[in-house]
């Protein structure tokens, strides 16, 4: 691939990031897109045969993304599993900031839209999520061993369900147009993960 035709293909994926957090991935025209990347529907569907093929990549794309934005961030840096766990957490809570697609994630938008009309679409959000839920699990697996390993919980489930907390978050965020809502339900994320890894059985 050209270096030209390479980026004209990234501007569309970033393009689709920015206009289908906007919008959602329904109310989202292939012409919204190519005026948010600058470029003409026909280097539209030189890369893309179709609107559905765009979000496909564009689902890689934002893993991709986030996943070496994630992996940059600095609670990785803690000795402590648990400490890498809560401070994932806390970074969470730090980069939910600016308007609400700034924040709000594209995987949540579109298959909150596409999960029953779009297998391909629900696929490829199912695969970032996991695969992000994956990576926090590693380390969730490392404290549950160090400070609760009889717990009666396992740490993948923890982590999707730290996503569902998350995502749901942004579900409420958008409904009272307010991050306020986000920041405090990821706030009590932290108190029960906190309480999990107090409590040697897990349970209340």
């Amino acid at each position: 691939m050209s270096e030209a035709t390479h980026e004209s293909k990234q501007r569309l994926l970033d393009a689709a990031l920015t206009v289908i957090r906007a919008k959602g991935y329904s109310a989202a025209r292939v012409d919204d897109i190519c005026d948010a990347a600058g470029l003409t529907k026909g280097s539209f569907f030189h890369h893309f045969k179709n609107k559905e093929e765009l979000a496909v990549a564009a689902a890689e794309y934002w893993a991709c993304t986030t996943g070496k934005f994630f992996a940059s961030a600095p609670y990785h840096d803690a000795a402590d599993p648990l400490d890498r766990v809560l401070g994932y957490i806390d970074f969470r809570s730090a980069i939910i900031q600016g308007d609400l697609p700034d924040y709000t994630c594209l995987i949540g938008t579109m298959v909150q839209e596409q999960y029953d009309s779009n297998p391909a679409i629900r696929e490829a959000c199912e695969r970032c999520i996991y695969g992000h839920a994956a990576e926090l699990a590693k380390d969730i697996d490392l404290a549950k061993a160090r400070y609760v390993p009889d717990a009666d919980w396992n740490a993948m489930d923890l982590a999707v369900y730290s996503q569902a907390v998350i995502q749901g978050a942004f579900i409420v965020a958008k409904a009272r147009l307010s991050m306020d809502v986000a920041l405090a339900s990821v706030s009590h994320l932290r108190r029960y993960i906190e309480f999990l890894f107090s409590h040697p059985k897990g349970k209340a």
